[in-house]
């Protein structure tokens, strides 16, 4: 029992948690959404072809707890082998999406949790840790004679 409690202290010292930081901020999010064809209308360059993704701009914690959306997602140019996108005029994303017989309104659209899961588990967190700062009340004991 005293190893581990030796154990416990040794490992849960504050030299041990300075170093993890928890990274927030803004940040941009890149998800592909269409395969497209690997046609010649399509390439990038010899032997890369671009597919379509959306890109939005959000503000989260540890890059899983999206709290809000600073900038609505749009229709892009996803190249999967560079991880990087390209900004496509609108006219000529609307003529791929013809041409593919897509629906624009069904695939530039953010998930649920994208758009409110994070606040809800923001949320939860918030209220457990306040409801963990809340004393609770102890019961009295009234002795019995036995």
């Amino acid at each position: 029992m005293r190893i581990l409690i030796v154990l416990l202290f040794a490992f849960s010292s504050t030299s041990a948690f300075a170093k993890l930081k928890i990274p927030f901020g803004e940040r941009e999010v890149l998800k592909k959404v269409y395969d497209l064809p690997d046609t010649d209308s399509f390439k990038v360059k010899e032997g890369q072809y671009f597919d379509l993704a959306t890109l939005h701009k959000e503000y989260n914690i540890a890059w899983f707890l999206p709290l809000y959306i600073t900038e609505e997602p749009r229709l892009v140019g996803y190249d999967g082998q560079a991880d990087s996108y390209y900004d496509i005029p609108q006219d000529e994303i609307d003529a791929i999406l013809a041409s593919q017989k897509l629906n624009k309104a069904s695939i530039n659209k953010l998930s649920f949790y994208t758009r409110y899961g994070g606040k809800l588990v923001g949320l939860l967190i918030l209220g457990l840790i306040i409801y963990g700062a809340i004393p609770s009340k102890k019961e009295k004991v009234e002795p019995k004679t036995v």
